[in-house]
């Protein structure tokens, strides 16, 4: 812009769609001009940073049913019978070959293999090798790509979390939903791209809010956390005595004081304060329709079974993430913790998956039956593994195990997953990775590459830098697992 241009802006008083016009805030400007409710339709954009995606999307949207805590792959996805015949004995050093420990039980005495004391069968047509703990899971192994070859590059929870959702271990980077809210934008402008659901009363490992947040992005990006109760949002609803026309007008006289400040600092975090303000005047209405689920029909509830009429259980998060996918809500992440078994696990891990395997499965089935599982992908899986190991004292029946980074299981079906896939492969042990690796990084790459995004291109300026999600590092798609 020219010194003529500031000189004009400068010296005349500034209506919205002047400023909008004469400023070139580009896209942040579109976007307050849509959201104060301008006419023009060429301000009236949703979009995100990409023009069009970079080739033909397979997914229009992401559930992500994240396992806080380590679920142990040999319970659920990863059989290995080898355990069960040496369970007691000492893990082999060329087994190990050196590899870290954690300190919980890196300075035991002795580190005793345990076999998983639960059966396994073969599922579908690949023959999935699937635990009895997860028979609803286990119907639909046609649906699924299980990932038995995950690996991780942290062996403790809080920077193996943080590197799952945001492609770096060390917090301050944008999270998954937060990448693909500022590429992709959205598709309902009354309700957030980017949703966050945590079971209630899960208590384990802490989450923090980062692992939802924008890092580097600006901070209109940032996942929405939606609660149990009859406020699903924090300080979305009026105070006593403010109706919804007092408060339509309160936001317009503060509309045009951040337009005053806008026009003398130039400060574009001024457009996401004033978005944040108006969303959340919107999501007034659209937030207690979408999470009123009374109207569900009956024969759903029992589709998720006992707890889906409770809420804040990991079953009604998952019917809210499908009324929620429903609505055009783009990436909705589910936490369900309680997976951290260090001792205790049989007990532990039958509660787990008692919680979580059903409403999981009628998920899958739900979106299915409503055509909705060719364009969503669902993901399902925690930050790392387990020890094949017992971690403390291994008895006939009990035991724990430790956290593994070396690897671990994950499943992923829909929008452009090839189902009845079974990938990758351990050693018998269960120990280490022989067969096609997935770094966290490829992990990444594959979920943009559903989305039609190319990893590399999807890019934000930090610190001179074009930062992106899956890092300075190479990263692959796993193209063997799509559809």
């Amino acid at each position: 812009m020219n010194d003529s241009a500031f000189e004009d802006i400068r010296s005349y008083p500034l209506s919205r769609r002047d400023l909008l016009y004469r400023t070139g805030l580009g896209f942040g400007g579109l976007a307050l001009s849509h959201l104060l409710g301008q006419e023009h339709s060429l301000l009236a954009g949703t979009g995100g940073a990409l023009s069009d995606t970079h080739h033909p999307p397979k997914a229009k949207r992401v559930i992500y049913l994240f396992q806080s805590g380590g679920p142990s792959q040999l319970e659920t996805f990863d059989y290995k019978p080898l355990l069960n015949e040496r369970h007691g004995q000492q893990l082999p050093d060329s087994v190990r070959q050196g590899q870290r420990l954690t300190g919980m039980s890196g300075n035991q005495a002795s580190l005793p293999l345990a076999g998983s004391m639960f059966k396994f069968a073969q599922h579908g047509t690949a023959g999935a090798w699937i635990s009895e703990l997860l028979p609803h899971t286990a119907k639909l192994a046609d649906d699924l790509a299980i990932i038995r070859s995950m690996e991780t590059e942290a062996i403790n929870h809080d920077p193996a979390i943080t590197f799952l959702q945001t492609g770096n271990q060390i917090s301050g980077r944008p999270s998954i939903g937060a990448w693909l809210n500022y590429g992709l934008g959205t598709d309902n402008e009354n309700l957030p791209a980017f949703v966050v659901l945590i079971t209630k009363g899960k208590g384990d490992q802490p989450l923090y809010s980062r692992l939802w947040g924008t890092g580097f992005l600006p901070s209109r990006y940032q996942g929405v956390q939606f609660r149990a109760g009859k406020d699903p949002v924090l300080y979305l609803n009026n105070p006593a005595g403010v109706d919804r026309d007092s408060r339509r007008l309160m936001l317009d006289r503060l509309n045009e004081l951040h337009e005053i400040e806008l026009a003398a600092t130039g400060d574009v975090e001024l457009n996401t304060r004033i978005a944040q303000y108006e969303m959340a005047f919107r999501m007034q209405s659209s937030v207690p329709e979408v999470t009123d689920t009374a109207a569900e029909p009956e024969h759903i509830f029992d589709l998720y079974g006992p707890d889906a009429k409770k809420p804040g259980t990991f079953a009604a998060n998952c019917l809210q993430a499908r009324r929620l996918a429903e609505r055009g809500v783009k990436f909705i992440q589910l936490y369900h913790q309680g997976w951290d078994q260090h001792g205790g696990l049989p007990n532990g891990i039958r509660t787990q998956c008692r919680e979580t395997d059903q409403p999981a499965a009628a998920l899958l089935t739900d979106l299915k039956q409503r055509g909705m599982l060719d364009d969503t992908l669902v993901i399902w899986g925690g930050e790392f593994g387990r020890t094949n190991y017992s971690q403390g004292k291994l008895t006939a029946t009990d035991y724990g195990r430790d956290h593994h980074p070396r690897c671990f299981s994950m499943w992923m079906a829909g929008g452009g997953i090839k189902g009845g896939t079974v990938h990758g492969e351990t050693c018998p042990f269960g120990y280490n990775i022989v067969k096609d690796p997935v770094p966290v990084r490829d992990f990444h790459a594959t979920i943009l590459h559903l989305l039609g995004i190319d990893h590399d291109r999807l890019t934000y300026k930090f610190q001179g830098l074009d930062a992106k999600l899956t890092g300075v590092e190479e990263a692959h798609v796993v193209r063997s697992i799509l559809a």
